[in-house]
Order: C-alpha cells, then sequence, then structure tokens
C-alpha cells in the first residue's frame, strides 16, 4: 500500500474535527474521469476520483444557467448541493458540493478576501472550550497535507473586512460530496477545488441562496438511499424504497456471507486443534503444556513430514 493512501487512512478520525472541513471504502479498482485523474501538487499526490462518485451530473461542467446573478459571481445552493461560478451569455461552471453545519448557516453574500493552498486548520477557543476531548491536541493547528480536512485548497468569505469562518475547500473524504454531513462549510473534490481556485480571484462575490431561491431556481430535492442530493422528482420519489429495500437485502446478504464464512472458520480452527491436542498426546505431550498451534507447527513440521 502506497505511503499517500497510509496517510489517507490515518486521517479519517480527524475528519470529524474541522470546524470547517471534516468527515466508504471502494472495492473495486476505481475508473478515471478526465478532469478527475491523480495529479502531484505541491508535493503531495492526490487520489483520483471513483467515476461512480461522478455520476449523477456530479463531475463539474459548463452548463446553461437561468438565475440573473452576474458573470464572476459564485453561486452556493446548499439544498440542491451545487456551486455555481457564473458566465458570460448564460453560462456557468457547476460543481458538486458537499455541505455541513456550517455551511448551513450562512446565507447572503460575501466575497472571497483570502485564497490558501494546501490550508492549515485550527479550531476555535469555543470548540477547544466545549470540546477539549476532541479538539485540545490541535489547540496549535494542523498543517496543510494530506491529513488535514480541508483538503488542498480552500476559500474564505469574508463580510464587512471581517472573516466569516465561511469556506469553499477541497476534501480528503471523496465518497461526502452530494451529501448533507455533520460538520464542515462547503466542500469539494480536491480537483474541483484546485479548478475554482484559479479561476477565481480576491474579491470574487459568494451568494449563498435562501431556500425560497432554490426552489425558485433548482426545484425541490430529496435525498436518495444513499443520502444523496437528487431532483425531487416522481421518479426519484419511487426509486428511493426500491433502493432502501435494495440496500438492506445486500446488508443481509452480507451479513449471511459473514456468519457462514465465522462458521466455517470455526470448524476449520476446532479442526486444527483437535488435530493439535492429538499430536501432544501421541508425543506424550500434556494437554496442558501443547504448544500453540503456530509454534507447534513450525515445531511439529519434520516429524509429521517423516
Amino acid at each position: 500500500m502506497n505511503s499517500s493512501i497510509l496517510r489517507l487512512l490515518g486521517v479519517l478520525s480527524l475528519t470529524v474535527l474541522a470546524a470547517c472541513g471534516t468527515p466508504t471504502t471502494q472495492n473495486t479498482t476505481p475508473k478515471v474521469v478526465p478532469g478527475y485523474e491523480g495529479v502531484e501538487d505541491e508535493g503531495f499526490y492526490i487520489e483520483p476520483v471513483d467515476a461512480e462518485l461522478l455520476s449523477a451530473d456530479r463531475a463539474r461542467a459548463e452548463v446553461d444557467y437561468t438565475a440573473d446573478d452576474a458573470p464572476g459571481t459564485i453561486v452556493v445552493d446548499t439544498f440542491a448541493r451545487k456551486l455555481y461560478l457564473v458566465q458570460e451569455n448564460g453560462r456557468a461552471m457547476r460543481y458538486a458540493i458537499a455541505v455541513g453545519r456550517e455551511g448551513l448557516t450562512f446565507r447572503g453574500s460575501g466575497v472571497i478576501g483570502r485564497k490558501a493552498k494546501w490550508p492549515s486548520w485550527q479550531p476555535t477557543a469555543n470548540m477547544i472550550r466545549t470540546r477539549p476531548d476532541l479538539y485540545a491536541e490541535y489547540a496549535g493547528g494542523r498543517a496543510g497535507g494530506l491529513d488535514n480536512p480541508l483538503g488542498a485548497r480552500a476559500l474564505y468569505l469574508y463580510r464587512g473586512g471581517r472573516d466569516s469562518m465561511f469556506r469553499i475547500h477541497g476534501t480528503i473524504q471523496n465518497e461526502t460530496i452530494g451529501h448533507a454531513t455533520s460538520a464542515g462549510c462547503i466542500r469539494l473534490f480536491n480537483q474541483d477545488a484546485m479548478d475554482l481556485y484559479e479561476r477565481v480571484d480576491l474579491g470574487t462575490r459568494v451568494k449563498v441562496r435562501s431556500l425560497e431561491e432554490s426552489l425558485a431556481i433548482e426545484g425541490p430535492y430529496m435525498d436518495d438511499a444513499w443520502g444523496r442530493a437528487v431532483p425531487e422528482t416522481p421518479e426519484n420519489i419511487a426509486r428511493k424504497p426500491q433502493d432502501e429495500q435494495m440496500m438492506v437485502e445486500q446488508e443481509a446478504a452480507k451479513a449471511a456471507a459473514e456468519a457462514k464464512q465465522a462458521e466455517l472458520d470455526a470448524k476449520d480452527a476446532a479442526k486444527a486443534e483437535k488435530k493439535r491436542l492429538s499430536a501432544c498426546k501421541r508425543k506424550g505431550i500434556d494437554e496442558a503444556d501443547c504448544p500453540p498451534l503456530p509454534e507447534f507447527a513450525s515445531a511439529d513440521g519434520a516429524t509429521s513430514n517423516g
């Protein structure tokens, strides 16, 4: 296993900590979508995004844009879990996002007051005071990198010249994109965060839609069986219970397979134990002094083969 994967696995517990940036392992070799390949950046290797995670319009794309926001504006829709960078001639770049608690608290507009590559992260004094068990060890901050929940890039939203604590940033958990999460602000795939970072300047206006605006422009959205935002259409409404039932059946089948394997393993272990004790008995070794299976196999190998 390469070092970047090891580092990633080592920080999954940290991802629930960040005020703006938080927290399934794919069992098959992921297909790579153009624009979402693995990439070396500033000395770090960003893993490719699995193609399955980019289905259902979660890959960035240039799309028609019908709202009246000015070109150059970043528009965040926390309800449809989309982010738009408005362009000229009724077009926009669309990105899929994950939205955490902090992302849901902001409405209205601000400007990008700071940009950072591989940003550092530090819990607030209030976080440390209320949950020292989680945050105290990070009081001095955490340097940017693959173990930092802000990911590869961060855009910091300011209001009235002050940091609003609202962030648009990358993520170290690609599986969360499209979901509402327990913590964090507005997260994108690292590849998308890097793309957006290069397209915007300091002072760029950011607008966060209200529910009324989202409904008027995007229409109603719902969570599918996996917790991802999808349009609330009759087809998706009908499909959700079917997918939920399929997931229940898959979990039941998985549990049954694991139970069967555990039963087989127990039988194999019982046979091996019986064989171990029988071998000791033949050699005149008291059961209490009979070596454990690995030691016995090693010590007895020549005799059993002779």
